[in-house]
């Protein structure tokens, strides 16, 4: 990859009468085609070079990170300007591969001795010291002016004769030792790129030096300081330790540490600065003799450490909200509608509205009784942190809109000398970015309504064979006591199969009775005041009738379903409370309103412009029966248990836009799915619960929200409506500006959450967070977020099938990307030479293994043999719906090895956290000797290695050791390793408990079962003809540089 010549390097010719010999060759993944600029690049003008006899021991080096770029070292009498300063003379190699981040760091290079300082020098007023460079926490600040790229400048090194001095280059891996007896210096780390001193260029491919091999550089007398980037001979013995500065990798250098100071005279650094290459970069080649990449996959990015919250506002803005309520694509919003067409990635936010607060932390609840809660009167802004007070505290201005308002009688205070109220101590709305406020009767429209839940239970033949109502029955009996809402909550049952079943829980029974309607084009609800009673006044009837459900069906022989005539019989029943629905739905429906055809089978379909269609709803009666039910604050769960097709794109539509969710069971068995259903059910039934809420977000003048993506009803422009929220529950929304050009400094943004507590108070929560705006591209992709992208970009492509084919949505996902990098990549094309790099700011660089983990998730993967269509539309609604953390975990799960840990004895091991290193999703992690667990935070699988020890297998799995692993289920053993595994997934399950991760064991080599529960995980391979990590990179990076 590269330019249109791979075969011959491109920088400028050296004098022919060198008096050095030509480097030997140096294993490199380094782009053969062209230089690649460092760090280094100036915009001297050089002086005419010295004739090669003048000097013969003089050595053209070019500078760190460029192959030979045109750069030539600068006359002593240039670096006599005052008004510039000076870098380093020294420079210690990077630690870093082939992948590399450029900006400064905070401490020295670890391969670095500590540094001899000069004593403390005290800055006069005005003077600037070379090399001293000062970092605030997180930079908001414009992209350097650009400097006019001229000639590079010139400079010799004087040394001794036949003493050559090895020079780094960005573009390849390993250093090569200089033939003879010329000493060499080798990085300590063997990934950094080697040294070119001579016209021929190392030939990549074949190492000549063991990794980690290190020898000194010989004494000399230079009478040039060195320039950035280029190494520095040192005295025999230790590493050089002269220079103050830490190393950098890609050869910038400079302090971010204050009082450190250059001691001696050097290149100046003012100009350098605006070239420093504040982005990171992979060095995309070719291996000769082959098609391969030359990159090295251990270098490549990857999320091992799942997703890392976001916290640069929090260090400018202290008074934010936390990022797991609110999060931004990124945290710096563009000044103007250009600019923001140039950002090319999702502009928006992810809202997680009643999110779990961190550890050790409380949302306050704040009770302004007869006060009223505070609000501007023209945008209904609530009062919040970033508000400021006036007029001795007796006005305040909205943050938003700007309007001053009136502060009334009953919540004034007085200002202190620096314009803050004395009371703010007091005063949780003013001091933290999440509040909840306890509103008052204005706020609703009608008494709240106590938690209630109604169960909609299919009990035809399927249902009655796979064990589903026996686990329901008694998961729902084993949680009464634990239903929020106590003594409030009201609950009520409809079985059905060909007709309806009704059942009388009125309080004076001793058991229920049960009314069966079997009229299904006029439905009608028969007792309709005992169908939904008080639990605390009915407990007993309700338990006898759960007792009494498995077994008043088991003989029942009915295959047909009246799924939409008894949906419409709960929503009759419910209509006048509200309250969550669940259904639990085996079999197509087939009776009545709402029945359904097979036509997830159909062939001919897929591939063609009718392939969406199998993906949205039917039958419109469920998308307008989800519109009934929201208007009636109505929730619906759907869980869906079949081994054949039951049509989840119709029936989850229910869900979609009641703000609930779709638990898919495929060829659902007690025995093997049970304890994963009694746990998910559990927790939907126990978790605190907002009813009947709507939610909109606020935000400054000159932006708004335009598009909204998740489950819910959509009650207006801007106003979602939510019949019953959850901490699972995330929304994404995408924003645009609506003025050409913005003039504040500063964003701000409000989520408000109106809802009933299940204790029947009516609250708002609120969550508050400030942005900066900025006139710079760089700044933006600097302030990115990727997991609020990627939360963005799967809703995206997830609604695209929806009315497109699968491998348009994940074009569009690829086409995203490449836009994005490619507009990157031209912010910095001018100033330095890029040759083969693809450079990518750090902020995202996991974007492109997202985006691949993305294009090979079940919802838009592959074809029609790739995924079931159920379980394509059961995946895509639960991705609509899930936090940004899930969703990543989903996307890249997590790979650990568990073998090791086993063997050892308890007495070594100290923490399980020791065994939870996160492994590459790729084939050669795996070990054929080794035990392995694959997490997506959905199910487990656990992966037996070809060759693993039979003790081991023993252990875990008794005498059923040797049987087909399908039919295994693991279980406690009576010994300490079986022990050690389940505590192990144990703690696994605790880390993520909003799903039940069932265990799956899979042996090495045990296909198609291998194949489609691991093999299919490992998003970094090539599996079914798809692009593995390398060849995604490769294809986006090609991409990129067209037209670039």
């Amino acid at each position: 990859m590269g330019t249109e010549n791979p075969g011959r390097p491109s920088f400028p010719a050296r004098p022919s009468a060198t008096p050095f010999a030509a480097a030997p060759p140096a294993v490199t993944p380094f782009l053969s085609s062209g230089p690649v600029a460092g760090p280094g690049v100036s915009s001297f003008r050089p002086p005419p070079a010295a004739p090669p006899n003048t000097l013969p021991s003089v050595s053209f080096a070019p500078p760190a990170g460029s192959d030979g770029s045109g750069f030539r070292p600068t006359p002593p009498a240039r670096f006599n300007d005052p008004s510039v300063s000076s870098p380093p003379t020294t420079h210690v190699p990077p630690t870093g591969g082939p992948f590399q981040r450029l900006p400064t760091p905070s401490f020295p290079s670890m391969a670095q001795a500590p540094p001899a300082r000069a004593p403390p020098v005290s800055p006069q007023p005005g003077q600037y010291f070379p090399g001293q460079v000062s970092h605030s926490p997180v930079s908001f600040r414009p992209q350097p002016p650009p400097v006019p790229m001229g000639s590079p400048p010139q400079r010799a090194s004087y040394a001794p004769p036949g003493v050559n001095f090895s020079q780094p280059s960005s573009d390849s891996s390993f250093s090569a030792p200089r033939p003879n007896s010329q000493p060499s210096f080798t990085p300590v780390d063997s990934t950094y790129p080697s040294a070119r001193a001579t016209l021929q260029p190392p030939i990549p491919g074949y190492a000549t030096m063991p990794p980690n091999a290190v020898s000194q550089m010989p004494t000399t007398a230079s009478l040039f300081p060195s320039h950035q980037g280029s190494y520095v001979p040192g005295p025999p013995g230790p590493p050089p330790a002269a220079s103050p500065f830490p190393a950098h990798q890609g050869g910038f250098v400079s302090s971010s540490t204050p009082g450190l100071h250059a001691q001696h005279s050097a290149p100046p650094v003012g100009v350098m600065q605006n070239l420093a290459e504040d982005f990171s970069y992979l060095s995309m080649g070719s291996i000769p003799g082959s098609i391969e990449p030359g990159l090295d996959l251990k270098a490549l990015p990857r999320p091992l450490d799942g997703d890392v919250e976001p916290n640069s506002l929090a260090e400018i803005f202290p008074l934010n909200c936390h990022s797991r309520y609110l999060r931004l694509s990124t945290s710096a919003i563009p000044n103007s509608s250009s600019l923001a067409s140039r950002w090319h990635l999702p502009l928006g936010a992810v809202v997680c509205p009643l999110a779990e607060p961190p550890e050790g932390e409380e949302v306050p609840i704040v009770n302004f009784a007869s006060t009223g809660i505070i609000r501007c009167r023209r945008c209904r802004t609530y009062v919040n942190p970033y508000v400021t007070f006036t007029d001795a505290g007796r006005k305040w201005r909205c943050n938003i809109c700007s309007l001053l308002n009136d502060v009334p009688g009953d919540y004034f205070a007085q200002l202190d000398a620096t314009g803050r109220r004395i009371d703010i101590d007091q005063r949780p709305e003013l001091t933290q970015g999440s509040v909840e406020f306890v509103a008052p009767t204005e706020y609703m429209v009608r008494p709240p309504m106590p938690p209630l839940y109604f169960f909609l239970i299919d009990v035809s033949i399927s249902a009655i064979r796979s064990g589903m109502i026996e686990v329901v029955a008694q998961t729902i009996k084993s949680c009464l006591d634990e239903l929020p809402g106590f003594p409030r909550t009201q609950i009520g049952f409809i079985t059905f199969d060909s007709t309806i079943h009704f059942y009388n829980m009125k309080s004076s029974l001793t058991q229920p009775q049960m009314v069966v309607v079997s009229d299904l084009d006029d439905i009608f609800v028969p007792l309709p005041d005992d169908l939904l009673v008080n639990l605390s006044e009915s407990r007993s009837v309700v338990e006898t009738f759960l007792d009494c459900l498995p077994t008043m069906f088991q003989d029942n022989v009915n295959v047909e379903s009246a799924f939409g005539p008894a949906l419409k019989a709960a929503f009759m029943v419910m209509s006048r409370l509200g309250g969550k629905l669940l259904i639990f739905q085996n079999t197509l429906p087939s009776l009545g309103i709402g029945r359904l055809k097979l036509r997830g089978d159909d062939l001919r379909v897929y591939g063609t412009d009718k392939e969406h269609v199998l993906r949205i709803p039917e039958d419109p009666f469920y998308k307008q029966m989800a519109a009934d039910l929201t208007k009636f604050q109505i929730g619906v769960n759907v869980y869906a248990f079949s081994e054949k097709y039951t049509d989840i794109a119709s029936i989850g539509t229910l869900a979609k836009y009641t703000g609930g969710q779709v638990y898919y069971y495929p060829s659902f068995q007690a025995t093997n799915h049970g304890e994963k259903l009694r746990h998910e059910l559990l927790r939907d039934l126990t978790r605190e619960t907002a009813w009947e809420a709507v939610m909109r977000i606020r935000c400054g003048k000159g932006i708004r929200f335009t598009s909204y993506h998740g489950n819910f009803m959509l009650r207006s422009t801007d106003l979602l409506a939510l019949p019953a929220v959850d901490c699972d529950k995330a929304y994404a929304m995408q924003l645009s500006l609506e003025e050409t050009l913005l003039t504040t400094q500063t964003v701000y943004f409000q989520v408000a959450l109106l809802y009933t507590a299940s204790c029947g108070e009516r609250r708002i929560r609120v969550h508050t967070l400030a942005a900066p705006v900025v006139a710079d591209l760089s700044e933006m992709y600097r302030q990115a977020d990727t997991g609020a992208i990627v939360s963005l970009f799967s809703r995206l492509a997830i609604e695209k099938t929806l009315s497109h084919k699968l491998e348009d949505a994940r074009n569009s996902v690829q086409l995203r990307i490449v836009k994005a990098l490619k507009e990157y990549r031209n912010l910095y094309a001018v100033q330095h030479r890029l040759g083969g790099r693809m450079i990518y700011p750090e902020s995202l660089k996991y974007l492109p293994l997202y985006g691949l983990a993305l294009c090979k998730s079940t919802p838009i993967r592959g074809g029609y043999a790739d995924a079931h269509v159920d379980e394509r539309c059961a995946a895509g609604y639960t991705m609509m719906a899930l936090p940004v953390k899930k969703l990543l975990k989903l996307l890249y799960p997590s790979l650990i090895r568990v073998d090791e840990y086993l063997l050892k004895r308890s007495g070594q091991v100290d923490e399980l956290k020791n065994i939870m290193k996160r492994l590459p999703l790729a084939a050669e992690s795996l070990d054929y000797r080794g035990l392995y667990i694959c997490d997506d935070g959905f199910r487990f699988i656990i992966w037996f290695g070809r060759m693993l020890s039979p003790d081991i297998a023993m252990n875990l799995l008794g005498p059923d050791f040797a049987a087909e692993l399908s039919k295994v289920t693991l279980s406690e053993q009576d010994n300490e390793m079986s022990r050690k595994l389940v505590k192990v997934v144990k703690k696994l399950r605790e880390n993520d408990p909003s799903y039940y991760q069932n265990c799956y064991l899979v042996r090495q080599g045990e296909q198609p079962r291998e194949g489609y529960l691991l093999l299919a995980n490992l998003v970094e391979d090539q599996i079914g003809g798809t692009n593995g990590y390398v060849d995604w990179l490769t294809q986006i990076h090609r991409q990129v540089q067209q037209n670039a």
